[in-house]
């Protein structure tokens, strides 16, 4: 046994074995986690096994709401040239396992993803029986890419991405990554720069491919087919109203973005803004700063009462699931984890709508979104609240500059489609 990878699995089941009685004890609380901690643990029902019908069985593992997305335009398009396929698709968080099921309806069997635990990973494998296993973006698990190497399943890595931040991460235990990455049949990047980083970490080069990010397929489909009357009914947004939407915040954007805000209103006193936070548990320390500031807010979940509607000029989001339809109807976007130095957002999925994009110098988790978009002169990058604030004034007073480069924005989404089908054309080579 390579040395690195007996060094991991040691230390992986020390880890695991020292936390099981809290988790075992943590779970009895409810039926609901009593049955996600045994599908962690690798146990499937005979009517879970029983359910997944077709072939061949192609089980693909997005950990949560970001990789289902990219997952369901992988599947899309699995299912349009293997139509009797057997789909499994596997998260790891609650959030995630939800937005599966609702993505998937019954083209997939929706499960909960074992552990990295050498005895739940070969259980899972030897239950679930899956022809090819394929991991989304960085989903790269020691222990289990082994054990279905080891039992002769093939694996991929689709729609991957490395970012500066786990590079650093993987570097550290290279020895490591050398030998999990020899494992992998086939490794499907978005960029360049993930290619060169997993070369750079010792995986085989004959193996790596460069196909782009298959949720621009899934992004131009759901801007193609939107209605976003709903959304506007829900926010009280008239015709002309100016919406500013600060997407994926993080760190101190939001008090930035309050604070440019009111400069704005200043300006534009009708301007509503809505703050998406990345972590939703966030959003009610969020309000409560708005309106310690003198600013009236309300919370999504607000709107969503019985006779109630939004009258705030702020409103903050606390729930999953609506950030796209938001930038469907924004005037202007920030992307957040931007000016917070984090490593940014995708923000080809505000430009797919064809809005004016702003966002920070911190964009190094999304390079290939930002070379496309700079490229052509297509997103505007801000260094601190100052910019931020004069190129949202700038693009409310000349909505003509706002139109131009939310076009250039939409014409490099369009210019984007086809990952989905390449990375699932990486998938039925290993078949």
């Amino acid at each position: 046994m390579n040395p690195a990878y007996a060094a991991y699995a040691g230390l992986s089941a020390g880890v695991f074995l020292s936390l099981y009685p809290f988790y075992w004890l943590k779970t009895r609380a409810s039926k609901e986690a009593t049955l996600i901690f045994s599908q962690r643990m690798g146990h499937y029902t005979n009517a879970q096994v029983a359910n997944i019908s077709g072939t061949p069985r192609i089980w693909l593992h997005a950990v949560s709401v970001g990789e289902v997305r990219a997952a369901q335009a992988v599947i899309t398009a699995l299912t349009r040239k293997l139509p009797r396929a057997a789909i499994i698709l596997s998260t790891t968080t609650l959030h995630g396992q939800r937005a599966a099921r609702e993505a998937m309806g019954p083209r997939a069997t929706c499960l909960f993803a074992p552990l990295d635990f050498t005895p739940s990973v070969r259980r899972a494998l030897k239950t679930i029986r899956p022809r090819i296993l394929v991991c989304l973006e960085t989903e790269i698990w020691p222990n289990w890419l082994i054990a279905a190497h080891r039992l002769d399943i093939p694996t991929a890595i689709v729609n991957g991405r490395i970012s500066e931040r786990s590079i650093r991460s993987y570097r550290k235990v290279r020895p490591l990554m050398r030998h999990v990455l020899e494992s992998i049949s086939a490794l499907s990047m978005i960029h360049e720069t993930d290619a060169e980083r997993l070369m750079a970490l010792g995986a085989p080069v004959d193996r790596i491919g460069v196909n782009g990010n298959a949720k621009s397929d899934l992004l131009l489909e759901q801007v193609a087919h939107a209605d976003l009357g709903e959304v506007k009914k829900r926010y009280s947004i008239e015709e002309g109203r100016i919406v500013i939407v600060a997407g994926s915040t993080r760190g101190e954007e939001p008090r930035i973005m309050l604070n440019s805000y009111r400069q704005v209103r200043s300006r534009f006193p009708e301007a509503l803004l809505i703050i998406v936070p990345r972590h939703v548990e966030n959003a009610l320390k969020i309000k409560e700063h708005v309106v310690s500031n003198g600013v009236a807010c309300q919370l999504r979940s607000e709107l969503a009462r019985p006779g109630d509607s939004r009258h705030a000029p702020v409103v903050v989001v606390d729930i999953m699931g609506e950030l796209q339809s938001l930038y469907g109807v924004a005037t202007v976007v920030f992307c957040g984890g931007s000016i917070a130095p984090l490593g940014g957002q995708n923000i080809l999925e505000a430009a797919a709508w064809g809005k004016p994009v702003l966002y920070g110098p911190s964009m190094e988790d999304f390079p290939d979104a930002r070379e496309l978009l700079e490229k052509n002169n297509a997103a505007v990058e801000v260094a601190n609240e100052k910019e931020l604030t004069e190129n949202i004034l700038y693009y409310l007073s000349n909505p003509g500059a706002a139109e131009a480069l939310g076009h250039r924005a939409r014409q490099v989404s369009l210019s984007c489609g086809g990952a989905a089908d390449r990375h699932a054309d990486v998938i039925m080579s290993l078949l």
